[in-house]
Order: structure tokens, then sequence, then C-alpha cells
């Protein structure tokens, strides 16, 4: 074991932090400017700058993706019974709650972990009024089948897209699917703004509304409070940390995508004798390696490689361990069964920049040992 042990802790994964003189250089602006927050001009830089990276018309910034999420759910006046997921972060759940709704869980899909459109119908009631789908791990959801769905019934459409900066789908971005997509832009995503989210949408009177319910619902014009609001706004560091992680974030993920394809080399052994089964980008996907996760055959196998990879100062991670609907704060039906057997038994490994693939082929050898 002393020979594979590393001699540095291996986190599941580390920031993207461009060169600190770069940075400096950007917050010098906010002393020049002497202006922190409330639409800053590093913001409105940034926001100019996001739309064209992303390719689409209509965004606004916020101080982080719940805050985003939890307004774009506000905007639309949902009402009543929202369907949603299960494995996700609190984040997705506590925003419906948190605007007054009751989330609906429906199974997901055994081989991507995503929502499951064919259970999604059986739940639709008369107080039903939105979908929010989460696309896990940055791998899309079964959009055309959902947006199918939810036109048939006449429900909105929230993704929450929090893992899914820069993907495509068919080469189109993930975010011009839906009424409103979220992504977040937190320390641990490919892409960040040390906090920070947006939202993207396709109704352009959205935009009044979203500048105001991140303002205290303050409307931007009349400074007239219209709206239950919140204090959600994008600072200018954030802003300034965005506008220079744009200039690498490409290039990360370039990178990423060389770790993520030495993982699936090195654990194709493993995979071929059914030991472990690796979550993959469908082909018609432009993917951006937000995670590397493996499914193993049992909770005790993923509770095994859990406890015995930190002794090789390898810390993996169980992405979402239990899922939403058996947390203790809720009270809700736990009839998902394949979302249990999936958060029972997957295991997300470091995948981060400084990584190296040698140190991605210790840390499969690690797993090798640990599970023979």
């Amino acid at each position: 074991m002393s020979d594979l042990k590393f001699n540095e802790p291996i986190l599941v994964t580390r920031p993207l932090l461009p060169p600190i003189e770069e940075y400096e250089k950007k917050v010098k602006e906010i002393w020049e400017n002497n202006w922190i927050t409330n639409n800053g001009p590093l913001e409105r830089e940034f926001q100019e700058k996001l739309k064209e990276f992303l390719s689409v018309d209509n965004i606004e910034l916020f101080v982080n993706g719940h805050n985003a999420l939890e307004m774009a759910i506000k905007s639309l006046d949902l009402t009543g019974e929202v369907i949603t997921t299960p494995f996700t972060f609190a984040s997705t759940t506590q925003a419906i709650i948190n605007n007054g709704l009751t989330p609906v869980f429906a199974d997901v899909d055994p081989e991507n972990y995503n929502l499951n459109p064919d259970n999604i119908e059986d739940l639709i009631t008369d107080e039903t009024s939105a979908i929010i789908p989460v696309h896990v791990f940055g791998n899309p959801c079964d959009i055309d089948k959902i947006e199918k769905i939810a036109k048939k019934h006449d429900l909105k459409v929230i993704y929450d897209a929090a893992h899914a900066f820069g993907v495509k789908i068919n080469d189109n971005p993930i975010a011009s699917y839906g009424d409103i997509s979220m992504f977040s832009f937190h320390a641990t995503k490919v892409f960040n703004t040390i906090e920070g989210g947006a939202l993207i949408f396709s109704d352009d009177d959205l935009t009044y509304k979203f500048k105001a319910l991140k303002n205290f619902g303050i409307t931007p014009d009349k400074e007239e409070v219209q709206f239950l609001g919140v204090n959600a706004k994008m600072n200018e560091f954030e802003a300034a940390m965005g506008l220079i992680n744009l200039n690498y974030v490409s290039d990360a993920i370039s990178k990423r995508k060389v770790l993520y394809e030495k993982y699936l080399e090195c654990l194709s052994g493993l995979e071929n004798q059914g030991r472990v089964k690796v979550l993959r980008p469908k082909e018609n996907v432009e993917y951006n390696y937000a995670y590397f996760t493996i499914k193993l055959n049992s909770l005790d196998e993923k509770t095994h490689l859990f406890e015995k990879l930190p002794e090789y100062n390898v810390f993996p991670k169980r992405y979402f361990y239990p899922p939403c609907n058996e947390f203790p704060a809720y009270d809700f039906d736990r009839n998902t069964p394949i979302a249990k057997d999936v958060s029972d038994t997957i295991l997300s490994l470091p995948l981060y920049l400084d990584l190296t693939v040698d140190d991605v082929e210790k840390i499969c050898k690690i797993i090798e040992i640990e599970l023979k």
C-alpha cells in the first residue's frame, strides 16, 4: 500500500483558478470603478460575454445557483405540484419547497440516472404545474420526451443544469431547451465565479421580472417593489472571476477529457468483468467532463471503496446519497427504487485540472486491488 499512497490528498475536485495576477488586475477595476455590487460594470460585461460564449439570447446572473433556481420557479407563478427527481442535490428539492410547492418524485433512468420520462405521466394530476428535471453529472436528460409530455399537459419545464455548463446536444446549447435553465457557477463546477449562478430563458419578458426578483422585487425602471423578491444579485468579485475563467474553461474541459478517457482505459478491465459500470454521455452530446462516476454492484462494495480509498489519500464523493426523498427533513413518498439503488452504489472519482494521467492510473490500480 505504501507505494500507492499519495503524498497529498487527492480530493474529488478542485476549483478552476486562473493566474492570480490576472484576477488581481481585474479586481483593481473594482476599486477604479468604486462599484462592488448592484448591476456593476463587470457584471454587465460578464453577462454579455457569457451570452456569446454560450450562444444564448437571454441570461440573468445571480449570486448563486440555488437562488437562481428559486427565482426561476417564482417567475413562472407555479402552483401545486412539481414533478422532479430524487437523485439530485438538496438544492433542487428545497427550491421547490421554498416556493410553497410540493415536489413529486419520479424514478430515474437506470442508464443515465436522470429523471425517466416514462415515469412522469402517471404522476401528473390537476395540481401539477411543472417538471424540473436535472442534467445529472452534466449528462442531458431525454429532452425530446420530456418536452413532448410538457406540451401535451401544458406544463412548464425548468432544467436544473447546474452540472452542464458548456454541454451541447446535436450541436445545440443545452440551455436552448425548456422554459428556463439554471446553471451553477459554484467553485466545485467546471466553470466557476467562486459562487454564482445564471438563468437562461426563452421568454424575453422574463428579463424585467428577474432583474426585479433578484433585487428585493424592485423594478429597474420605476424603482417600485412590484414583486416579492430576494437579495440574489451577483457581485463584482464574482463577475471578475467569471470574466477571467471564461478565458480558460475551454482548455480546462479539453484537459478534463484526457483524464476522463484515461479512467475509461484503466477501468476497462473491471468494466468488462462486470465489477464496475461507467457512466458515459450519449454520442450526440458534446460533454464537459464534469464528473467521472462509477457504479458498483452493491452498497457494500461502494461503502468498502468509499472507506478504503482515503487510506491511500484518495477522497471520492457519494453523489447523491441518500436520495432527496429520504432526507430526515422531509416526509415524502420513497417509492423510487432505481434512484435508491443508484444512490447506494455509485461513487464519483477525483477529476480536476491538477490531476495527472499517472495519478489516474494509480487511482485505478488502487480500485482494482480493493475490489479483488
